[in-house]
């Protein structure tokens, strides 16, 4: 007890200090990478927010410049339609003052042509006012039109007599106009060259006549330019007379004869009569035409005269002082002397521009989410980043922790598996020093209890080597049945003791001979007919079959007569039994691979030479609980917590399992009812495999030999499926199998076939247990007794031999059977090659007498017999195991206890044929020590060669190569990849197994 305690400590001190240093290690290294990944986190942050600024810095721009375009647009539609108005009413007004412009042109015309140019005048003042009066709807700008007439001031005294009135003054003496107009009230018109005085006159200005146009400043310079250019001309502005509004009167010189067009100034002068004047009120001008043109939009309207640019006169409209949106149109009224302009402003104030706002803030509002979205993203990323970085480092812890638990496991494997192979080592030669029976049998069962601890430390290392990715395949050729016998072989023992049916069958399409990994091949059903052992309770069977993938999704006719009837179950209601091995029922074997995606999936069987397997492991055990059936491949995981008290084992059987399919190419289902049983199925991939690839030296013997050859067999079963195993394993014989049902069927079938002078007689019947009771064996057996060719009683040598196949018959029964001469010998299923072998040797004495076990402690004795061993191990324990193992199969061994000694003692010339060298050694390991070994070899070869030393001084020996054969109990690190690195040519693990020490000694030596 002590002693355990101080080795868990041991154990627990060095997990400790090997995950303390793994650990070290990772943080020695974490922050570097750390520092990495941050730095470039904090970049890339960088980056995202800088272009996150700039598009937000965009998004501004870009709604400013919208505002800005948009509103622009707007302001220049607005011109645009404030121009037209601007430019439509000037065009207007300008067109209508032309109009009446060439009316009273045409006045002036008439009033020379038909008062000067006709004696008597044809026009006297009331003729003129009628005309004018009825005419003034041609002139509409117009508020009157009269004539004055040119008079010289010799001429005065006389016109003055003519007229009966006296020429007045148009101002006053303070050179105003005379606002009222009475007549009584106006001066004579002061002395001066000429005079014009108003002498017809439109009924509406008649208070001007007599009043002398040449007395006013502005319309004496009008008169002058009138005449000297013959053009109309305008007055600037001034108030009216009576309306007081402003106005401009036009004036067109008349003549008293044609003039040509290109007429002197003077000659014009010295043509003038008189002069035709019309007034123009030009606000109430302007209001009419703004009345006309009445519109949505007003606008405020501005005439100015504007000859005067420094002091413009407003002749319509009020001053604005608004500096507002505005517009000047040219006003054109045919006078080159006076310029008059029109200005236009909106009445009202423009109002907002929602367009412009709308979109802008749009863009705007679009922008500031797309960047709100990007800031939560970047947010996000920066997050789901410091995550990342987190995970990562519990990654990295955990790594650590994996892989310290890793060389925790290597390292309690080495410790726990070294003991044990001392404690197996020496119980193995107590079981061999002359024991009694009860000794003997406390012994064998120490040795089972210790090889069920390697077990478990196995399958716990298995699962730490798959959850660690260093789990390797192997590709070698492997007889698949012998595969399947050697499991077969491992429960025949607890299948006795439980009467359960083990029985195995290969379909005759599968290939004897694939290539793959064997030992993992075998794990996987070995825990899956493990586990069905363990939880079928007395009766019932369990039946492994492998098919290939393609007989399953093929048409039904590729199918052989095992599966189409496990696929078709029936009950059978005669004897309440169905068509099953055992007649127990069983569940749908086909829902434990209709979930399978490779099993139909082709393309990794296109390659001719890889062919596919499914394999399906069938029991009547207690079943799975429908809610344990989802955990059952976890780790560690059980149907219920009263499992593992119930029936054992540790729940990671299956989870190496299924780790082992997936490995392999495969997939793994199952399909379960409690009460009923389970179905497990899988898949692997093999490659097709050869006979001549197999290694003949790692098989000690050849079961199926040619003896048996030819001879024919009836087997007499019940049940269908149980039939065709018996003839499958006698098909490996190379016998050929007839089938019945019954022993009367049998009696019946012989009766009519029998013929021992014939080659293909009946040799053997073969009868389950089932089929067979004492009346009916009693019969049957007289039957045979009373078998005669031609009437003659044959002798006993030439009679069918008996079999009775049966699975739980003990000795005696067996042995009262066979004494009573009921049968030949009795079978014990399960049915397996050696078992026939052993059994058809031992009846038809063919040979000498051979066990089916023949050979491997022989064949291990002839190869080691005089062999020299070297054994190295540092534990004075397994040296002693060791020499004991190698020493019992005739082998002359030396041990030694470190690498340096053994380097001594395998220098060259030496006269060991084989070193068993431990790995884990101090000072140096075995790997060091078989490289020094390899490196010394190399040197005595290439010297040798060369022919620098004799052959004769290296004991005849021109090629110097001792096989080194690896010697631990660390099966982790201790792989045939890295002993193969080193020069070592095998691998024996502690504690030794004969089969795994034929394995590896078969290879160099040769049988005796």
């Amino acid at each position: 007890m002590v002693v355990s305690c101080k080795l868990s400590g041991s154990h627990v001190k060095l997990w400790r200090n090997r995950k303390q240093k793994l650990v070290e290690q990772q943080r020695q290294l974490r922050p570097k990478q750390q520092q990495l990944a941050q730095s470039s986190s904090k970049v890339a942050g960088k980056w995202r927010k800088k272009l996150l600024i700039i598009f937000v810095l965009l998004g501004v721009i870009i709604s400013i410049w919208l505002f800005w375009h948009l509103n622009k647009d707007i302001n220049l539609r607005r011109r645009e339609t404030l121009t037209n108005m601007c430019d439509e009413r000037a065009r207007m007004l300008q067109d209508q003052f032309n109009v009446s412009m060439n009316h009273v042109h045409a006045l002036a015309i008439l009033v020379s042509t038909f008062h000067h140019g006709k004696h008597p005048s044809a026009i006297d003042q009331k003729t003129f006012g009628e005309y004018t009066e009825r005419t003034a709807f041609e002139r509409p700008l117009t508020s009157g039109v009269a004539y004055a007439l040119k008079v010289l001031h010799s001429e005065r005294e006389q016109f003055e007599k003519e007229h009966g009135w006296t020429i007045k003054k148009m101002e006053t003496e303070d050179q105003t106009l005379v606002q009222d107009c009475i007549l009584e009230n106006l001066d004579p018109s002061p002395i001066q060259d000429e005079y014009a005085p108003v002498i017809f006159s439109q009924e509406t200005v008649s208070h001007i006549v007599s009043i002398d146009m040449m007395s006013g400043k502005e319309d004496r310079e009008n008169i002058l330019r009138a005449r000297a250019s013959g053009k109309g001309v305008l007055t600037s502005p001034f108030k009216l007379l009576k309306s007081n509004h402003l106005g401009v009167v036009l004036t067109f010189a008349v003549y008293n004869a044609d003039l040509p067009p290109d007429a002197t100034p003077e000659q014009r002068i010295e043509a003038t009569v008189g002069y035709l004047g019309a007034s123009y009120d030009v606000p109430s001008l302007v209001k009419k035409l703004l009345h006309q043109l009445a519109s949505k939009q007003t606008i405020v309207v501005n005439v100015y005269d504007t000859t005067n640019a420094s002091a413009p006169i407003n002749m319509y409209g009020t001053n604005v002082t608004d500096t507002g949106l505005l517009h000047i149109s040219n006003l054109d009224f045919g006078d080159p002397a006076r310029k008059h302009e029109m200005h236009c402003r909106f009445k009202q104030k423009p109002p907002p521009p929602w367009t412009a706002i709308t979109a802008s803030v749009g863009v705007l509002v679009i922008t500031l989410l797309v960047g709100h979205i990007f800031h939560a993203a970047i947010n996000r990323i920066a997050k789901v980043e410091g995550d990342y970085r987190q995970m990562m480092e519990l990654k990295v812890r955990a790594e650590a922790a994996d892989v310290a638990k890793s060389q925790f496991l290597a390292t309690v494997s080495h410790e726990i598996r070294t003991p044990m192979n001392g404690v197996l080592g020496m119980l193995k030669m107590l079981m061999d020093s002359g024991l009694d029976a009860n000794q003997q049998d406390y012994a064998e069962t120490a040795h089972a209890s210790g090889k069920d601890l390697i077990s478990l430390i196995n399958e716990v290392l298995d699962q730490a080597k798959i959850e660690s990715g260093r789990l390797e395949l192997e590709a070698v050729p492997f007889d698949l049945h012998a595969a399947l016998d050697n499991v077969l072989s491992l429960f025949s023992g607890k299948s006795h003791e439980k009467g359960i049916e083990l029985a195995v069958y290969i379909s005759d399409r599968v290939p004897e001979f694939v290539i793959g990994d064997p030992g993992r091949f075998r794990q996987i059903i070995t825990n899956l007919v493990g586990n069905s052992i363990k939880f079928t309770h007395d009766k019932g069977h369990i039946f492994v079959s492998v098919h290939l993938a393609d007989e399953v999704v093929g048409p039904p006719d590729l199918r052989d007569e095992v599966l189409r009837q496990s696929l078709n179950i029936v009950r059978d209601s005669s004897n309440n039994s169905y068509n099953t091995l055992s007649g127990f029922p069983v569940v749908n074997r086909w829902k434990s691979w209709e979930k399978f995606k490779k099993l139909s999936c082709t393309d990794s069987m296109e390659e001719t030479n890889i062919i596919k397997l499914l394999v399906t492991v069938e029991d009547t055990g207690v079943g799975i609980p429908s809610e344990a059936q989802s955990r059952i491949f976890m780790p560690f995981m059980q149907a219920d917590s009263s499992t593992s008290r119930t029936y054992g084992g540790t729940g990671i059987g299956l989870s190496i399992s299924k780790r082992l399919v997936d490995l392999m190419g495969g997939e793994i289902g199952f399909e379960s009812e409690p009460g009923t049983g389970s179905t497990f199925s899988f898949t692997v991939a093999f490659t097709k495999g050869e006979t001549s690839l197999l290694d003949t030296k790692q098989q000690p013997h050849d079961p199926a030999g040619s003896e048996f050859q030819g001879l024919r067999a009836l087997v007499v079963d019940c049940r269908s499926i149980r039939a065709e195993v018996t003839r499958y394993h006698l098909q490996r014989l190379r016998i050929s199998v007839d089938k019945t049902f019954s022993l009367i069927s049998a009696c019946s079938y012989l009766s009519n076939n029998y013929d021992p002078s014939a080659s293909t007689s009946v040799a053997m019947v073969l009868v389950d247990k089932e089929v067979w009771d004492k009346e009916a064996g009693l019969v049957f057996h007289h039957m045979l007794k009373e078998l005669r060719p031609n009437g003659t009683v044959e002798v006993q040598e030439k009679r069918p031999k008996i079999f009775l196949l049966d699975t739980s018959l003990s000795s005696a029964e067996r042995n009262e059977l066979k004494s009573a001469g009921f049968v030949d010998n009795v079978l014990m299923k399960p049915l397996r090659l050696s078992v026939l072998i052993s059994c058809f040797q031992e009846v038809f004495g063919i040979g000498k007498r051979k066990q089916a076990n023949r050979g491997k402690p022989l064949t291990l004795g002839n190869l080691l017999r005089e062999k020299r061993i070297l054994v190295v191990d540092d534990n004075a324990v397994n040296r002693r195991v060791a020499e004991f193992a190698l020493k019992k199969y005739g082998a002359i061994v030396t041990c030694v206890d470190s690498g340096k000694a053994a380097l001594l003692m395998l220098k060259p010339p030496h006269n060991f044929d084989a070193c068993f060298m431990d790995l884990q050694m101090p000072e140096m390991d075995g790997f060091k020590a078989t490289q020094e070994i390899r490196r010394m070899e190399s040197k005595v070869n290439e010297r040798i060669k060369s022919g620098e030393v004799s052959i004769e001084m290296f004991a005849n020996v021109a090629y110097w190569h001792t096989p080194i054969l690896a010697m631990t109990a660390d099966v982790i690190q201790a792989n045939n990849e890295e002993c193969m690195k080193c020069g070592m040519d095998g691998y024996v693990a502690k504690p030794f197994e004969e089969d795994q020490l034929y394995s590896a000694v078969a290879h160099f030596f040769e049988s005796g």
